[in-house]
């Protein structure tokens, strides 16, 4: 047998090319892939999704809920699904979801809403950089115009100009829809890109990414100016009902607070709270977001306050939430149905995704404080994250 993994041009995507690759995988490996080739999707489906399709990761998927959302676009109950392999974690999202709820719901507003291509372009000298940035600035609605050509939902919203050494670093700055967007923004910034070669004098060359778009990793500049969507969920809970649910008063989880955002700047971390990354992973495997976007998704601001009555706010900034409800995994089977349980499926449904991810996020926040300082923590992890 050759050591090539069997691939049909014509007939890929079809369950007599996945049963030949998980034959192949036990004659190379002898490793029988028993639980690998169950699904219920269509291979075809998968076209566009993935390469060498061989069978399905079936990771298991909890509820937590009901979550009370007061946001713009998502309204009401709803019953959240997180895709993990880690104990414990749907049981304290769900935890820090009742508390919330019996707060009067999460309000959560999207603020911003950007994706980006940042091209570079390269001149003889700064002085000629420094005069491209102004001719670009004249420019806009044609530079506008040749990149929106490129797509139906697309739209250039501005274009931010970073200069070094002889080099014009141009940060186009998109809206896309209910996409995520980053294939539609290279497209577009390309198209751009090449107009304005044909158009001004001078360049020597371009790249398409210059590195200011920080694809796939986080980077300071999107806690400043957002990547994807920028999210705020906020509530304010008495802190009798605090003490109540968690075991924990107001003065105390608002002193903590003070002490870890210290730990926080001496670590130079990019999120100041506890574990946003834990929700929003979950619920990107279960509704189909591109995962790896968690790299820039999970940075986030948490800032809380005391109020005259002695009840607790707690707000998180997610400054670069990047989702989808369209476009990507969202239409496989069961990303789908994911998707539509939230009611967030198709068109005009992602700010109400965002909603609910930022919502979900807060109650695993305050949950997971509740615990490390009521010493529910280690039990926890102890009674609900061991496999005996």
């Amino acid at each position: 047998m050759s050591d090539r993994i069997p691939r049909d041009k014509s007939h890929d995507y079809s369950e007599a090319m996945a049963h030949q690759r998980r034959e192949f995988v036990q004659e190379k490996t002898t490793v029988r892939l028993d639980h690998v080739w169950h699904y219920s999707i269509d291979p075809q489906a998968t076209a566009g999704n993935i390469e060498n399709f061989t069978g399905v990761a079936q990771v298991p998927i909890g509820l937590v809920g009901p979550l009370y959302v007061v946001g713009e676009h998502a309204q009401g109950d709803f019953y959240v699904p997180m895709a993990t392999t880690e104990g414990t974690l749907v049981a304290s999202y769900n935890r820090g979801a009742r508390l919330l709820r019996d707060s009067g719901g999460i309000k959560v507003t999207v603020v911003d809403d950007a994706m980006q291509r940042a091209a570079v372009f390269i001149f003889a000298d700064a002085r000629q950089a420094r005069d491209f940035g102004l001719w670009v600035t004249d420019n806009f609605a044609a530079i506008a115009a040749r990149a929106e050509s490129t797509t139906r939902s697309g739209a250039l919203r501005n274009i931010e100009q970073y200069a070094a050494a002889r080099m014009r670093y141009l940060r186009f700055n998109y809206t896309t829809g209910d996409a995520a967007g980053q294939n539609m923004v290279g497209k577009a910034t390309h198209a751009a890109c090449e107009w304005i070669l044909a158009e001004y004098p001078g360049i020597q060359r371009y790249m398409l990414s210059g590195a200011m778009d920080t694809d796939k990793k986080h980077a300071h500049i999107n806690t400043l100016h957002t990547r994807g969507k920028r999210v705020i969920a906020e509530v304010t809970i008495a802190s009798e009902l605090l003490e109540k649910t968690m075991g924990v008063s107001a003065k105390t989880l608002y002193k903590a607070r003070a002490i870890s955002q210290v730990g926080s700047f001496m670590a130079g971390s990019v999120n100041t709270g506890a574990h946003s990354a834990n929700g929003i992973t979950a619920i990107f495997i279960a509704t189909g977001q591109d995962v790896a976007n968690v790299a820039e998704s999970s940075a986030a601001i948490v800032y809380a306050d005391l109020d005259a009555r002695g009840d607790y706010y707690l707000s998180i900034t997610i400054p670069s939430l990047i989702v989808a409800t369209f476009g990507g995994g969202t239409g496989l089977a069961t990303q789908r149905e994911c998707l539509t349980m939230l009611g967030c499926q198709g068109a005009g449904k992602v700010r109400k995704l965002a909603e609910i991810i930022g919502a979900t996020v807060l109650a695993g926040e305050v949950s997971l404080m509740c615990a490390m300082l009521a010493g529910d923590w280690v039990t926890s992890h102890d009674a609900l994250g061991r496999n005996r």
